[in-house]
């Protein structure tokens, strides 16, 4: 069987196609509700090297391994499969002028094993893959040259703690497919020899090495739904966020250069349970833990505007991705029918993964925004309406809440924070600095992350 499909790319053919040659591309371009792992990869197109994926087929571990046979840069790469799930595999990446910019052709040959049987059987259900696959992939890639397009930036220096994370590890990877350099912070020196390869230990004696950077982006912070709220763990929560930036900032005024920029990771929590009543970042702040914790955090980058850094607070709402967070977590009882949380009255302000992304980069770029930003879509739903949607893009009735009785005595005081709190909250800075949201409609963003979209061949 034959898949072909094109999408238009808001850059040349040159900038198009570097964004694929760059490391990252793959594991970028990998659907997030697929199994799928990057065993090995040299990270080049170039014709005979090799890529090894670690994937899965009803239950059954499988090892994909792709050879690249064709590279004509800036025109032109392919790909066949060498072993894997089909029979054969054939892929060819063209780009192509269009105007002032470009477009991108998938075209894919491939045939499903096991002769006549599994042809009948298999191939309709491969193809539905591969519209899921590609209307995602298409997507990324258009929305990220657009982003580009929009910011044209110019080589930056971005150093980023808690770079392993959900929002730092896919932060990093799209940084460096637009052409940055990316600069993983650590919490610790390696060894005697320091921290290790392209890394910094800006809390182990090396902070100096961030005169270097152009830009600083602080995400790391102990995880606060990983278990009950005991006093130890509150106290590991406040410390992880207040005391390591704090020391952080001081470290970063001290520089010479200093970085231009500092985005520093935040919550719509500083903002506490306020019903139904509509924020925005001139809001009055919340009194309860989270609100704390999260007006100390956003205090202690005080050293750093000081120096004269624009620091921008972060205020992130749900982020969501199938990855990971509250979305990878609702969606094995949204299979079995599950429900709201409580009474489902709450609101939830949310956020695509993929826009707390752009937005970052809008904020590296867009000098005008400092000081606190909300983090979130411009449509908020309740905690109802949030379960009632997603259970309609994955086909199941939302029919069993979750009491909120059994929720606090399942969680305790963190039941009450993460899942009954209700805070409706808008994103005027971002609107009005002019962010272009790639998601504000919660319906496309759980279709197109969940593989619920097709991009249907063009042939």
């Amino acid at each position: 069987m034959k898949y072909v499909a094109s999408s238009p790319l808001p850059v040349s053919v040159e900038d198009a196609f570097a964004y694929h040659e760059r490391p990252g591309a793959l594991q970028r371009l990998v659907p997030p509700w697929e199994s799928v792992e990057v065993e090995r990869s040299d990270n080049s197109l170039a014709v005979g090297s090799e890529v090894v994926l670690k994937t899965s087929a009803f239950g059954v571990p499988i090892r994909w391994v792709a050879q690249h046979t064709v590279y004509e840069p800036p025109r032109l790469f392919a790909d066949t499969q060498l072993s894997g799930p089909f029979a054969q595999w054939r892929h060819r990446h063209q780009f192509e002028t269009v105007g002032e910019h470009s477009s991108l052709t998938d075209e894919i040959g491939f045939e499903v094993p096991f002769g006549a049987i599994g042809s009948l059987l298999g191939s309709k259900i491969a193809l539905g893959k591969i519209e899921s696959m590609f209307a995602y992939r298409h997507r990324v890639t258009r929305d990220d040259l657009t982003l580009q397009a929009d910011h044209p930036l110019g080589l930056k220096r971005v150093a980023i703690s808690g770079s392993t994370g959900l929002v730092g590890k896919q932060l990093g990877a799209l940084l460096t497919l637009l052409g940055h350099e990316v600069i993983p912070i650590v919490r610790k020196a390696s060894g005697d020899a320091g921290s290790g390869p392209g890394t910094i230990a800006a809390w182990s004696g090396e902070a100096e090495k961030l005169a270097d950077a152009d830009v600083v982006v602080h995400l790391a912070g102990k995880p606060i739904a990983s278990g009950r709220w005991t006093d130890e763990t509150k106290r590991q929560i406040r410390e992880s966020r207040v005391q390591k930036t704090r020391s952080l900032c001081e470290s970063l005024a001290k520089l010479d250069p200093r970085p231009q920029v500092l985005i520093c990771a935040s919550a719509t929590g500083i903002y506490g349970s306020r019903g139904g009543e509509l924020l925005d970042e001139s809001s009055d702040l919340g009194d309860d833990f989270l609100a704390d914790v999260a007006r100390e955090w956003e205090s202690a980058c005080q050293p750093a505007v000081d120096a004269g850094i624009r620091v921008v607070n972060a205020r992130f709402g749900l982020v969501l991705s199938p990855k990971g967070g509250a979305l990878q977590k609702m969606l094995t009882p949204a299979k079995f029918a599950g429900g709201s949380l409580g009474n489902g009255r709450q609101w939830w302000s949310w956020i695509a993964l993929d826009d707390v992304l752009g937005a970052i980069y809008h904020a590296i770029a867009e000098s005008s925004l400092s000081g606190p930003v909300n983090f979130v879509s411009s449509d908020p739903i309740t905690n109802a309406g949030f379960a009632k949607t997603l259970g309609s893009v994955i086909g199941r009735p939302a029919l069993f809440p979750a009491p909120a009785f059994a929720l606090r005595a399942a969680m305790g005081e963190m039941a009450d924070a993460l899942l009954l709190s209700s805070t409706r909250v808008k994103p005027s800075k971002l609107t009005e600095s002019g962010y272009r949201f790639r998601f504000n409609d919660l319906t496309q963003f759980l279709k197109y992350s969940l593989g619920r979209e097709k991009l249907e061949s063009t042939e």
